[in-house]
């Protein structure tokens, strides 16, 4: 577990690296990526294993048999969540963003609203609006640093706007919160008020900072279950989002056979290369990975958040969860281009656009701390030269 080696991901077709010139303007030789959340790391030795014994077979055929992919599935859901879930219950996705894809396709229609509780995740709005569905938006509200939801401003602001579905992002990115018992209790309150299917995307859900629990949506409100379906994934856990796969646990049979009928009526069938991973992943030695990368991301969180907190103007939100830093520029009083042009030009770091995420990420820029420490120290060292003028 060498999280401090640097890999050159440059020519590899890391979207994350190899897009910086066309995306940003930003040679890859000079520039730091940190927008792209994946990691700067290897995955767990047992995944590599599991590859290289493919590797070794030499026959790359259909995927039979998931039973040990299921019941790894169920175990780690068990032994570090607390969640008991059944085997039957789990449809496998080509990813998450593909899972919520299908999601929107099966329980709802075109013309249909779908809640987003923003700034979130940028790709819930993107597959909403490709599907011909409408994002409807629920601003968080800051309160003593953190997002918090405010239910009695939402049951007004989606009233007429046909919403059939709702999505959390638990833990929430960008923002990084670890949602709490009670939060989770009054949503399931609000999508029952408004007779709202939940779509919980909890892919962080393994990624929580000590002091900080993650609460399964479907554990601790098991009484949703009739309009609930959860997402979880091995991709952002291990950083083997090549995988591109997600699974989609539903407890719910009348809504399990709703989802499978999709699937089927879509031709969607798993990536073998995904199994092998996942099932490989959730095992003793890829926990003990896992809890090895939280220590080491809470240092780069730590050595981040002292950086942004020295210059004046700006401040990070404080990171529950995520390897993903929420950073609010709008302290230091300028507009969002001279923003960029400090951070992309002098500093030469690529970040996620604040606004992307929707209402209330307008002043806001996503930096991936994911990355070995000596990347951080140079991100924290290059923003302080950006922004001397004001320190």
């Amino acid at each position: 577990m060498d999280f401090d080696r640097i890999i050159d991901r440059r020519g590899t077709h890391s979207v994350k690296w190899d897009m910086l010139e066309a995306l940003y303007g930003l040679s890859p030789d000079d520039a730091l990526a940190m927008w792209v959340a994946d990691m700067d790391f290897r995955a767990p030795p047992c995944v590599t294993e599991a590859l290289r014994s493919l590797a070794d077979h030499g026959i790359y055929g259909y995927f039979g048999d998931d039973a040990a992919y299921r019941a790894a599935i169920r175990d780690w859901m068990r032994l570090r969540h607390g969640w008991e879930i059944a085997p039957e219950w789990i449809a496998t996705t080509h990813g998450l963003v593909n899972g919520t894809a299908l999601c929107v396709d099966t329980w709802t229609a075109p013309g249909d609203g779908v809640v987003l509780f923003t700034p979130v995740y940028h790709a819930f709005a993107k597959v909403i609006r490709a599907g011909g569905r409408k994002v409807v938006e629920c601003p968080l509200v800051e309160r003593d640093g953190r997002y918090e939801m405010d239910f009695a401003a939402y049951d007004a602001l989606i009233e007429g706007k046909g919403a059939r579905m709702a999505i959390l992002c638990s833990p929430h990115n960008p923002g990084g919160r670890v949602w709490e018992v009670a939060e989770l209790r009054a949503l399931a309150d609000f999508c029952a008020r408004h007779d709202l299917l939940l779509v919980s995307d909890e892919i962080h859900h393994d990624l929580v900072f000590p002091g900080h629990r993650h609460h399964v949506m479907a554990h601790v409100v098991p009484e949703v279950a009739s309009r609930l379906v959860t997402m979880t994934s091995t991709t952002k856990t291990f950083n083997i989002a090549g995988a591109h796969t997600g699974n989609v646990i539903i407890a719910d049979e009348r809504l399990r056979a709703q989802f499978a009928g999709r699937l089927a009526a879509l031709g969607i069938s798993a990536n073998a290369f995904g199994l092998h991973m996942a099932t490989a992943a959730y095992s003793p030695e890829g926990a003990a990975w896992v809890d090895g990368l939280m220590r080491y991301l809470q240092g780069n969180r730590d050595l981040f958040d002292a950086a942004i907190a020295s210059v004046p103007g700006l401040r990070s939100m404080p990171l529950q969860a995520t390897y993903l830093s929420w950073v609010d520029f709008s302290g230091t009083g300028m507009p969002r281009a001279e923003v960029l042009e400090r951070v992309e030009r002098a500093a030469r770091i690529a970040t996620n656009h604040g606004e992307t995420f929707g209402t209330g990420g307008e002043s806001w820029l996503r930096f991936n701390i994911a990355t070995p420490r000596a990347v951080v120290e140079e991100a924290a060292s290059r923003l302080r030269e950006a922004f001397d003028d004001l320190q």
